[in-house]
């Protein structure tokens, strides 16, 4: 395989690029100590605003919990794939994506040339047949789709999105106090059920070559992003040098960075760093990522403790729901309008 955009952009001093991602403690917060915020808020917001990743330890989600997630995982990539067909991806991205069957098109990092070598089945909130949002087709609240030949794959995956839906809502008092508001700031934002969704990746080796990737370089629509990686390398973070870092699994963590969502309330204090994929070897990857943001009806608008004279808002408000469709089609080659979609709202 040629070398790729990561590899031509390593770090020159290795140790030193790992110590840009900082590993924070949430524990004592989660366990219920109030006087733990401010400072983990300080750290977070320290991350956030340097690198837009960190290291996430003290997380409280049962080591089982995840080990159930991933063995979900590779038990459904192991169907065949008329099987995984069945249950194709609609147009509101739920169910199964094949592999080459997205691209990152409008991202400003790299101008991506070839689809990415991936598969993925995405989830979201799991809803019954009778929900009223499902009988009414209300966009982005419908069912997920589930095999039939996997007995125990719903409850696992199921219980996986719940966990970490749980972990998000939980973390949102610290993003708001990192930035300067009350805690309970993104409370109304987020309820009434929130836009999650679970992405169970596979990654074969890659192999297109020049220019190809796992998952080419890109930044998530998201407002954060909860990532678990299996032992299999492959993930690269830019840097704000412009070097491409692979950061190292730590036991007991989760990798946690910020979407376009968080940037934008922000008035981009906060950074959505680029990131991408690509297997260098011959045993596959596999990742659980969890993307958590706000309910889709409500308006994204730059938060009040990021605007002053010096800094207007860079952003007009909008409705998240329009900014996760036009990310979809975008980017997605079975959304209807894909080869034309234009992305107005591109933050890298």
């Amino acid at each position: 395989m040629s070398a790729t955009l990561f590899e031509l952009n390593a770090p020159q001093d290795p140790e030193q690029a790992v110590a840009q991602i900082p590993v924070i403690d949430f524990g004592p917060y989660l366990a219920g100590d109030g006087a733990a915020l401010a400072d983990l808020a300080s750290a977070v917001g320290d991350a956030c605003r340097n690198v837009g990743f960190f290291y996430m330890r003290g997380h409280g989600v049962d080591e089982q919990i995840i080990e159930r997630g991933f063995a979900a995982a590779r038990r459904f990539h192991a169907l065949p794939l008329a099987k995984k067909l069945e249950l194709k991806l609609d147009q509101y991205n739920v169910g199964y994506l094949p592999m080459s069957a997205s691209i990152q098109r409008h991202s400003t990092v790299h101008q991506a040339t070839k689809p990415n070598e991936n598969e993925s089945f995405f989830i979201i909130h799991d809803r019954e047949r009778d929900h009223p949002d499902v009988l009414s087709g209300k966009p982005l609240r419908g069912r997920n789709y589930w095999p039939d030949a996997l007995p125990g794959f719903r409850e696992d995956a199921v219980t996986y999105f719940n966990t970490l839906n749980n972990l998000g809502q939980r973390m949102l008092p610290v993003f708001a106090v990192a930035l300067g508001e009350e805690p309970e700031y993104f409370a109304e934002l987020f309820a009434d059920i929130n836009h999650a969704t679970l992405r169970m990746l596979h990654y074969p080796p890659t192999q297109g070559g020049e220019d190809a990737f796992g998952q080419g370089p890109h930044t998530d629509n998201s407002f954060l992003t909860i990532l678990a990686r299996s032992e299999v390398p492959g993930l690269a973070v830019r840097l704000p040098n412009g070097e491409w870092l692979a950061p190292p699994l730590i036991e007991g963590t989760f990798l946690v960075n910020l979407g376009n969502i968080m940037r934008r309330m922000s008035n981009d204090l906060f950074k959505s760093t680029p990131h991408g994929v690509v297997v260098d070897g011959e045993r596959d990857r596999y990742s659980l990522a969890y993307f958590h943001s706000p309910n889709p009806y409500r308006m994204i608008e730059v938060l009040p403790a990021c605007i002053d004279d010096d800094h207007p808002p860079l952003y007009e408000p909008a409705l998240y729901a329009d900014l996760v469709l036009e990310f979809f089609r975008a980017n997605y080659a079975h959304q209807q309008g894909h080869e034309a979609a234009e992305m107005p709202n591109r933050y890298a």
